[in-house]
């Protein structure tokens, strides 16, 4: 187990200093100099060497990403002589090539026709609203013969000619929409089409975050913005950290850099954007969508929702959930009590939550697991002679994930052992099998819903959290958090194994030699158990009233 420091809690990014201070001097870098992946598909997509005639880019469903593709083709790819083409829409008369009659008759070409020798760009939900208009579209991608409309139904009859056009389409959309498309076009997967994305994150290293910061500065200038200071670009680093849920990466994405630019620069009274006007502009965002959490808060402070952070109870411990409200642009975390009760059975472990209908799939695999390790660990050649109830006390949604196991399994083996747990300490993570502690996610935001419940009922100087010791790398935590880690108001602690957990919580050993270790406990709880269930029979109690 260890007791996380709090430089461990925050990104710090000491091996870019060097370039934090070069900043704004730094060499732009385009948004296309980062997506090494989608550059290389469209070199390939356009040479003579490929064959395809489609190619398909997930991205954001945003007009700027496919106006970037457009620029980059008409300006690095030699075989394309005419402009590139973006249409947002598939409607007929556009589409497709147009004749009238008056004195003669006369022609407007369309869509497919003007991207002749050159590249049609299309966003995939166009393509996927109209069966008719993909199957059309795609034809004439692959040399199929497309008819002429009529500008009206007074000159149907008018022999106008078919027509044809080569040209490359590229349809562009999002995860969803490309997973629609592999449904119901068996050619998504069959090589007739090209496929590539626009990568959303960006690793760090010295050379990509030199890159990033060309990137920052390009976006600046093209946005006409002041430049960063270096504490302004660490600060950006920090909060780019927590948006891509990991220090080793910052985001790539368009929408959520030109928020924090443009905000920060609304701050800045200076000549460049300091730490301290990114970190107003954060703050800002977070007091425009903190209502719900903020009514969370209220709900527990007031009674409604039962929370404890002080003291010991048997069977209960405080899990930790991310909130995703529909209708609400960011999750947010509170603290669940979570309570197991055990009594006389046959060795059921019944999850409330999937009986009730409101456990998801995953939840329930987590069950199971957590389940078939305690079983493991018990090493009984029958059955237990027990049955427990797991529970989400207050909880009247659906819960999914596996990031409560290690919190279900704790709360099972406090009602079996008898033993307390400390309810000032949080619990997040998955288990496996072997009583590995695993991986989840929204870290930042469990911690920070837990210490808010922590903050305004009284800081103890021992309340805090435990996490998956492989969870550190995603920290970015508030300030506030972080602030209070450092002055020893609250805690983080990570943990690689259960038995780990079970010593803090519950200030037993979980096994050895100990005779009061919680397996111990457990032992001689269930032999209690079973004389519970084989009682003397009468005859052998009338005997013994006469030994």
């Amino acid at each position: 187990m260890q007791k996380v420091d709090w430089q461990l809690v925050c990104p710090q990014y000491e091996e870019f200093q060097t370039l934090f201070e070069q900043g704004a001097t730094l060499d732009h870098r385009s948004y296309m100099d980062l997506q090494t992946r989608v550059t290389k598909t469209l070199n390939y997509f356009f040479s003579d060497h490929c064959s395809a005639s489609i190619l398909v880019i997930k991205s954001s469903d945003n007009k700027a990403y496919r106006q970037l593709i457009a620029n980059y083709v008409d300006e690095y790819v030699e075989s394309i002589k005419k402009p590139s083409i973006i249409s947002e829409s598939l409607d007929a008369n556009t589409l497709y090539d147009t004749y009238s009659y008056r004195e003669k008759l006369s022609y407007a070409p369309g869509l497919i026709s003007k991207a002749n020798k050159s590249c049609l760009i299309i966003p995939l939900n166009l393509a996927l609203a109209s069966a008719k208009s993909w199957a059309d579209l795609k034809s004439a991608a692959l040399g199929g013969n497309i008819p002429s409309l009529p500008v009206s139904a007074n000159h149907a009859n008018v022999d106008a000619k078919a027509f044809q056009s080569e040209f490359k389409l590229i349809l562009v959309g999002d995860r969803e929409q490309t997973a629609e498309l592999d449904y119901f076009d068996e050619d998504f997967r069959s090589g007739a089409m090209l496929y590539s994305e626009f990568e959303m994150d960006l690793k760090l290293t010295k050379h990509s975050a030199a890159d990033y910061i060309g990137f920052i500065n390009s976006l600046n200038q093209q946005w006409n913005l002041k430049p960063l200071s270096q504490d302004g670009f660490v600060k950006l680093f920090q909060v780019g950290a927590r948006e891509a849920e990991d220090k080793q990466y910052m985001p790539l994405s368009l929408q959520w850099h030109s928020a924090i630019l443009n905000a920060a620069n609304n701050h800045a009274s200076g000549e460049a954007v300091t730490a301290s006007n990114i970190e107003q502009a954060r703050a800002d965002k977070q007091f425009r969508e903190s209502y719900l959490p903020q009514r969370a808060i209220e709900d527990i402070l007031e009674g409604q929702v039962h929370i404890e952070t002080q003291g010991e109870q048997v069977g209960q411990v405080n899990g930790l959930t991310v909130i995703d409200m529909p209708g609400h642009p960011q999750s947010y975390g509170e603290p669940a009590r979570i309570s197991c009760v055990i009594h006389f059975g046959d060795g059921d472990i019944s999850d409330v939550e999937r009986k009730a209908e409101l456990g998801g799939n995953i939840h329930a695999k987590g069950m199971m697991i957590m389940q078939a390790f305690v079983s493991s660990e018990l090493d009984l050649d029958m059955p237990l002679p027990y049955s427990a109830s797991i529970v989400f006390e207050q909880s009247y949604c659906e819960v999914d994930g596996d990031s409560a196991s290690l919190a279900e399994l704790c709360s099972l083996v406090s009602a079996l052992s008898g033993y307390p747990i400390n309810q000032q300490i949080a619990v997040t993570g998955a288990v496996d099998q072997f009583g590995r502690v695993q991986a989840v996610g929204g870290l930042n935001e469990k911690i920070e819903g837990f210490y808010e419940v922590c903050r305004h009922q009284g800081f103890t100087g021992k309340q805090g959290v435990v996490l998956p010791k492989t969870n550190l790398q995603h920290l970015a935590l508030d300030n506030n958090v972080v602030n209070s880690i450092k002055n020893g108001e609250f805690h983080i602690w990570a943990v690689t194994t259960v038995d780990e957990v079970i010593p803090l919580l519950m200030n037993k050993p979980f096994r050895g030699e100990d005779e009061n270790s919680v397996l111990n406990k457990i032992a001689e709880r269930i032999e209690n158990f079973e004389k519970h269930e084989h009682p003397e029979t009468l005859l052998e109690r009338v005997k013994n009233w006469f030994v």
